[in-house]
């Protein structure tokens, strides 16, 4: 008799800012956390979710946003439960082709400019994991360059 199993996924993000020491423009970003909910250790189907970083500054600017690796690395982050581990990652396509980092290991980051922006992330859990039960989280800084 096939079983189901749910397991609850939430990344959460930290804001960081990074901005030049002689640059008189200001620049701040906001996100909420990426809650991905219940996960079926037995569906075939990727879990996938979509959440926003939003950017306001306070003159048109040109900005770069980049987001660290968490818990794992770029070509793999993981949720945590404990010791147990739950890969997904973060992308900036809604074809999860192109890995949001700091533009290094493949990755890449996103540019835009003006006062106001807003820039969709794209998560993914690959079906088909063996995880235990828990709640899993990571947590992934989220920079501002301008």
């Amino acid at each position: 008799m096939k079983g189901t199993r749910f397991i609850s996924c939430s990344l959460a993000c930290t804001l960081a800012l990074v901005a030049p020491a002689a640059y008189s423009a200001g620049c701040s970003v906001s996100t909420s956390g990426l809650n991905f909910g219940n996960y079926d250790v037995f569906s075939t189907l990727d879990s996938e979710i979509t959440g926003s970083i939003n950017v306001s500054c306070q003159s048109s600017t040109t900005y770069s946003l980049s987001l660290s690796s968490g818990f794992g690395t770029y070509a793999s982050r993981n949720m945590t439960s404990s010791t147990n581990v739950l890969a997904y990652n973060l992308y900036i396509d809604p074809t999860h082709l192109t890995i949001w980092g700091d533009g290094s290991s493949g990755t890449a980051t996103v540019s835009g400019s003006g006062t106001t922006g807003s820039s969709p992330v794209y998560g993914r859990i690959p079906a088909r994991q063996n995880a235990v039960i828990g709640t899993y989280s990571d947590i992934v800084t989220v920079t501002v360059t301008f």
